[in-house]
């Protein structure tokens, strides 16, 4: 089942019994961010990872502010947008959508904010990317959003994706579109952009019961069953796993027959969970389901392999 983009005045002529569910959340920038550096704060606390951890969340911070001070306008390119829908492809996919150079002024804005109470170390990270010509920075998002994410370094790289995450999300908050479930490929990626999910997220409210995967991009969230690889979508030989210091609203969800995992958050066990909060302070998670020969088939944009 994969989640298709269709115009919105179409969506009447597409009725079927999945959209009793929502198929599509888009995100709301202008306080998921602020919910982000509070979610790191609280897990920072105790934590053997408390400096990055707060890093993060000064990272989270900055990007909030970014979202007021400034905000990103949808252009007006209705045929794209229509001819995206006409042939389910997603209409932010990441690869193929021009982007201005104001996703650059939000980086070279982030790395200012970031640099006054930032560490050595990272000021000079900052430094670099600060002096780097556009075409530099061109070059390394073109490699992350294309997932070759060893050709930047690894230091750089969650400050160049926190940039294009805010400019990728104002833009997905502004869409005027409709989605609807039907039969397909997998639909591993994020239907808006075509990025990787940094983890999945079982809702409550008018969503309870529901999982949805949280894109590492743009922060929409797209609907997926649960009992389901999230990677493959087989349903044979899938495995739950947990660290027994932790609390269980965070677990692994293996899949035996493609060999991933992906991170599954519960918010009726926490409703403070977040998606890229958690997955980034549950790393023990992850090196125990490596250790059992398990795949990582997400992203966290706050920490790349490196």
């Amino acid at each position: 089942m994969s989640i298709r983009i269709v115009p919105v005045e179409q969506l009447a002529e597409r009725q079927a019994a999945s959209l009793d569910i929502i198929p599509l959340l888009l995100p709301q920038p202008a306080t998921l961010y602020r919910q982000r550096a509070a979610r790191l704060q609280q897990l920072a606390a105790g934590h053997v990872m408390a400096d990055y951890l707060q890093l993060a969340s000064r990272i989270a911070e900055a990007q909030q502010q970014l979202v007021h001070s400034q905000p990103v306008l949808l252009p007006l390119r209705e045929d794209y947008f229509r001819q995206c829908a006409e042939h389910g492809l997603p209409p932010l996919g990441a690869m193929a959508w021009q982007r201005d150079g104001q996703w650059r002024q939000l980086l070279l804005a982030l790395c200012q904010q970031l640099s006054a109470t930032a560490s050595p170390a990272v000021q000079q990270v900052l430094a670099q990317l600060q002096a780097a010509p556009a075409e530099q920075h061109e070059k390394a998002a073109q490699a992350l959003l294309s997932g070759d994410l060893a050709a930047v370094d690894s230091g750089q790289a969650p400050f160049i994706w926190a940039a294009l995450s805010v400019y990728f999300s104002q833009l997905a908050g502004q869409l005027k579109i409709a989605a609807v479930a039907e039969p397909g490929d997998a639909r591993h990626l994020c239907p808006v952009c075509a990025s990787a999910p940094v983890a999945s997220i079982v809702h409550q409210g008018n969503e309870a019961g529901l999982r949805y995967l949280h894109c590492s991009l743009c922060e929409s969230e797209w609907h997926m069953v649960r009992a389901k690889c999230s990677n493959c979508e087989a349903t044979r030989d899938i495995g739950y796993w947990s660290l027994q210091e932790a609390h269980d609203a965070v677990r692994g969800e293996s899949c035996g027959d493609c060999g991933s995992y992906l991170k599954i958050l519960s918010l009726d066990k926490d409703q403070q969970a977040e998606a890229v909060a958690d997955d980034l302070a549950s790393l023990a998670l992850d090196a125990a389901l490596e250790e059992q020969g398990f795949a990582r088939s997400g992203l966290n944009p706050l920490l790349f392999p490196g």
